[in-house]
């Protein structure tokens, strides 16, 4: 091999570059639709088959390409969006480095067919280094992409199925009918319509379509808003935090109509929630920012997925108290409890406190915890607290019958710890995350036998749903039912559960089917989620768990610590949180400075 410095073939040029924009289907359909919407276009047609790997198409309606413009179409670097630096640093187009088409069509055979406004010829060219021909099209523009990858067969072998690259490109489309409401669109897999998108010019129209997209839940669970200061506009919906999710998976952020993914954006409405929402929880949200061009650098990363803020400081804090505000205005009925797994409570008009003190909701509940097994308390007896030590082994068990390792319950603080007398001291037990670690177990049990045993709901309970979510639930049913939950389509925007995992009795079923839902839609399939069981598991471990702010009797409290003792003994919930904690004799007396 010789180490003389030569000059790579065009050729070669546009597979390397390609390399960065081209990653699979999805990729080609962002960069063909956002040149379709740079070009003006208020109709964009996509029609795909195999999932894209065989072929995409895009039309669209926008003004076309000039004859003699077709070949620098194909040609790198060769743009009609940026002529000079000023232009650079002002992008107002999706599109720009002129790298898109040359490379799209160094890995696939590609056809470009256009027709400009008032010209009475389309005109046709098949590849780079073609001329352009006569042909029949109407105004504006249509790209045919086909056999992606059959020239660079090793990247061929990194796409996935069929089913798993076309949702790819199905939410590519989806996200970019949510940046630009003035536009319709459409998409056909394999001949059937997935979905159509009327333009939608006002209020009504653009909540239909985020019906339509994101589903009918996320608008009943949402707040609408519009916020305008220091050169910025916020503006879009924001989810209440009952309507939390277990994934990232309902986040859409635009920036000057460019959906982005920015660690500066994902802080600061993680930041405006975090006083609402429960840990691990993931808000949902459609948010649109607005501000100058200049004060935003699309231009550092090839796929312009992230973008850099001239003022970070400034728009981190605007977007922070900005939600952080919107939240704060709700209802109180919208946000008085953000537990995913239970209702929200709703309060009588009347009922605050005057003096600001509101006294601590506590749900009386009758059987808030059923132990696994039947248990007893034993007959109260002496505890010497002048013999502190370490707790007795489990396995002697007459030792432990009258000494368990986590002791006997003593009161409840605050609807959420429970205070508990051991030979050693003091054990702080967290009710959830106890309960949550016990549930888990015993489902992770139950799916390595036969599966999780269902339960018939008494009353049906009908969820709404985004028509993707209906599609995934329908393809899988059996996935779901081994996880107890007997799930049916009701419509193309509903879904009804039948039965639940016996397991979860009392569990919210919507909101569970909701996060499972969720779990599909970032994992893509049930393949996918084998592979991420635990994290499903403790997804509906969480929903059947003892929730904050309910009172226990003293049985139902000891009859939790002996499932704990019985469960595991490293004091740590599914997610890493400590169950409970234990405190000495020795410890609680170095706080009030005793000696012994």
């Amino acid at each position: 091999m010789s180490h003389r410095i030569h000059a790579l073939p065009s050729q070669l040029v546009n597979q390397i570059a390609a390399g960065e924009v081209v990653e699979r289907p999805a990729s080609v359909i962002k960069e063909l639709v956002e040149n379709s919407l740079d070009a003006g276009a208020r109709l964009v047609d996509v029609d795909v088959q195999q999932g894209g790997i065989k072929r995409m198409r895009v039309r669209d309606d926008g003004q076309g390409i000039a004859r003699e413009d077709l070949p620098l179409a194909l040609s790198r670097h060769a743009t009609s969006k940026v002529a000079s630096l000023a232009d650079l640093e002002g992008i107002t187009s999706m599109g720009f480095r002129g790298e898109a088409l040359p490379s799209i069509a160094s890995v696939s055979r590609l056809s470009l067919i256009s027709r400009e406004r008032n010209a009475e010829q389309a005109w046709q060219i098949d590849g780079e280094d073609a001329d352009p021909l006569p042909a029949a099209h109407p105004v504006g523009t249509s790209v045919d992409v086909r056999d992606l990858f059959y020239n660079t067969p090793a990247r061929r072998k990194f796409l996935k199925t069929e089913k798993t690259e076309f949702r790819h490109l199905e939410l590519v489309l989806r996200r970019l009918a949510l940046a630009r409401f003035d536009v319709g669109f459409s998409l056909s897999h394999n001949g059937r319509q997935v979905f159509s998108a009327r333009p939608a010019d006002d209020a009504r129209s653009r909540e239909k379509r985020i019906v339509e997209l994101l589903g009918q839940a996320f608008i009943d669970n949402s707040l609408r808003f519009e916020h305008e200061a220091a050169g910025l506009r916020l503006w879009g919906w924001i989810g209440l935090p009952t309507f939390s999710r277990s994934q990232a998976d309902m986040q859409h952020f635009f920036v000057n109509g460019r959906m982005v993914r920015d660690k500066l954006v994902s802080h600061a409405i993680r930041q405006a929630y975090q006083d609402v929402l429960y840990h691990g929880r993931h808000p949902a949200y459609l948010l649109y920012l607005e501000l100058r061009p200049q004060l935003v650098d699309v231009n550092v990363h090839p796929t312009k997925h992230e973008v850099r803020f001239r003022e970070g400081r400034l728009v981190h804090d605007y977007l922070f108290r900005t939600l952080h505000q919107v939240l704060a205005d709700a209802r109180p009925e919208d946000v008085l409890e953000g537990d995913p797994g239970n209702p929200p409570m709703r309060r009588s008009p009347g009922t605050d406190n005057q003096s600001g003190n509101s006294p601590i909701p506590v749900r009386e509940e009758k059987a808030a915890y059923q132990p696994s097994l039947a248990w007893q308390m034993p007959a109260p007896r002496a505890h010497r607290q002048d013999r502190p030590g370490p707790p007795p082994a489990v396995s002697d068990q007459e030792e432990s019958a009258q000494n368990p390792p986590l002791g006997y319950a003593l009161a409840q603080l605050h609807g959420i710890f429970i205070l508990a007398q051991n030979q050693a001291g003091l054990v702080l037990v967290d009710m959830h995350a106890a309960h949550e670690r016990i549930t888990y177990e015993r489902m992770k049990l139950a799916l390595a036998g036969q599966g999780i045993r269902s339960q018939p709901l008494l009353v049906p309970v009908v969820v709404k749903a985004s028509p993707r979510e209906v599609e995934l639930a329908r393809e899988n049913r059996k996935w779901l039912a081994n996880l107890g939950m007997e799930v049916d389509v009701l419509s193309k925007d509903s879904l009804v559960v039948r039965a639940m995992p016996a397991l979860l009795e009392g569990a919210d079923a919507e909101g569970l089917l909701r996060d499972l839902l969720a779990d599909l839609v970032t994992h893509g399939s049930s393949e996918r989620l084998r592979e991420a069981m635990n994290e499903v598991l403790s997804t509906m471990a969480c929903h059947g768990s003892v929730r904050a702010n309910r009172r226990l009797a003293l049985e139902e409290m000891n009859a939790l610590l002996r499932d704990i003792e019985r469960t595991e003994r490293s004091g740590q919930c599914n997610h890493g949180r400590p169950t409970w904690v234990q405190m000495s004799m020795a410890d609680l007396d170095k706080l009030f400075l005793r000696g012994r």
